[in-house]
């Protein structure tokens, strides 16, 4: 490659909004430039989204195996080979990249390996390499947050090292019970360890509806899963044996290994956007709607932007931030109808405003309706309780739908669009959903919150 080059949008980070960014820019016969220091994919296809669902697949069918009797069968779990549990994994992120970056070549789209840094507005520097460009867009993603005074290494993990853990501890606690520490304790627990969860603030997923986090914790208690909410840390001791952690109040918790998952932060730094005058506020990149910086002709998006950390949402900033550059005049993104799907066993998906922020956006005139997964005929076929809540403006319009269950993440798409199109549950409720499925719970929340409950009163 020679030592410069231009294109129509060189991208800093092939993640999930980069990547997005670099494809729509080149559908739209463009030309597009990613700088990637490790492999095009990011954090959500090597170290995040994809191999924890590969894993947490393994974990349900492990208790799919240990449930076997509930429906006659003579299931057993005889072990669990980690050495095959990473190769399954690992070979599901391998055919994930593989085809990335086949995608990105068939589209012309240039990936240089190596860091970069912005030395103008219009220009990466990649080691001796230069790259310009009409417009820069900023998607270096995440990187797992540390703690003062607990040092990751040894029996201290953090999300990355607990990936490629080679053996299924038998306990082990989880500092922080937001997404990412539920979903590993989840996982874990399916495995066979004895899991606990220390959590600072009162509750588990904070950001979530409290009807739906308590449903959860009930869930998670009937597996054995243990939360120790407002529990503040003061030390963290390990040894060749295990990890000790010590509360300000209450028994010292001893365990073989010890998950840091208190959440990511924005990886900024050593980029040069300062000394060119882009903004950053803790860290994050300040951009303005349309997710431009500061600095005219630079953009950023995923991550490093405040907001949901989630790469669906990433890959939509990055369409968004393609089609902005080529003038295309795109509506923006709001944040408020994004999904969020937490994928533990069970499952909490949730789209739009929660009844609390519902409540203080819209007053006390707005309704909520709720149907329980226990009378639904495939919710019980799957053995999995749980609830849909639905909740409206006094006009009808959906503004919020959060539900606890096994496999409600499938579900999420359907309130994506009631909440997304601003669809009144009255006529919502209209629509006929196929029998039997879990998206008859929903169909009948939105029957209740109308004021016309079918199995209900």
């Amino acid at each position: 490659m020679e030592d410069s080059m231009h294109a129509d949008v060189a991208v800093l980070g092939g993640g999930s909004g980069g990547y997005a960014t670099a494809i729509r820019t080149a559908q739209l016969g463009r030309s597009a430039v990613v700088v990637e220091a490790d492999a095009v994919g990011g954090t959500c296809l090597h170290r995040g989204c994809v191999p924890t669902k590969a894993l947490l697949r393994v974990g349900e069918v492990a208790d799919t195996a240990r449930d076997g009797a509930r429906y006659g069968l003579r299931t057993t779990l005889d072990g669990i080979d980690m050495t095959e549990v990473h190769a399954f994994k690992d070979a599901t992120v391998e055919r994930f990249h593989k085809g990335l970056s086949g995608l990105l070549r068939t589209l012309g789209v240039t990936v240089v390996d190596g860091y970069g840094r912005l030395t103008a507005p219009d220009r990466i520097a990649v080691g001796e390499r230069e790259i310009t460009a009409d417009g820069i867009v900023i998607a270096t993603g995440s990187a797992a947050r540390q703690l003062p005074g607990v040092p990751i290494g040894g029996r201290i993990l953090t999300s990355d090292e607990a990936l490629r853990l080679d053996t299924v501890p038998s306990r082990v606690a989880v500092l922080g019970g937001g997404v990412i520490g539920v979903e590993f304790a989840s996982l874990w627990a399916s495995l066979g360890s004895a899991v606990t969860i220390v959590e600072a603030l009162p509750t588990l997923l904070p950001n979530d509806d409290p009807d739906v986090v308590k449903q959860l914790v009930r869930a998670l208690r009937r597996r054995k899963i243990a939360a120790r909410t407002g529990a503040a840390v003061t030390a963290v001791e390990q040894d060749s044996d295990g990890v000790t952690v010590n509360f300000e109040s209450g028994d010292p918790l001893e365990v073989d290994y010890l998950l840091v998952a208190v959440g990511r932060r924005p990886r900024t730094e050593d980029l040069g956007l300062e000394a060119l005058g882009v903004e950053l506020v803790d860290g994050f990149v300040k951009t303005d709607q349309r997710l431009q910086t500061t600095v005219t002709g630079i953009y950023a998006v995923g991550d490093v932007v405040a907001g949901p950390q989630l790469a669906h949402r990433s890959f939509q900033q990055g369409v968004f931030v393609a089609e902005e550059l080529a003038a295309r005049q795109p509506k923006p993104i709001d944040d408020d109808v994004i999904p969020r799907v937490t994928y533990s066993h069970p499952e909490v998906a949730a789209v739009g405003l929660t009844e609390e922020s519902a409540r203080l956006r819209y007053g006390d005139s707005i309704r909520v309706a709720r149907q329980e997964l226990a009378g639904n005929a495939k919710s019980h076929l799957l053995g999995t309780g749980g609830m849909v809540k639905v909740v409206t403006a006094d006009n009808g319009r959906v503004l919020g739908v959060h539900m606890v269950g096994d496999r409600v993440g499938e579900l999420i798409g359907e309130a994506q669009v009631l909440c997304g199109l601003g669809i009144s549950a009255t006529d919502a409720a209209d629509l006929v959903h196929a029998h039997p499925s879990q998206h008859e719970a929903l169909g009948e929340a939105l029957m209740a919150v109308a004021g016309r409950p079918l199995h209900g009163h």
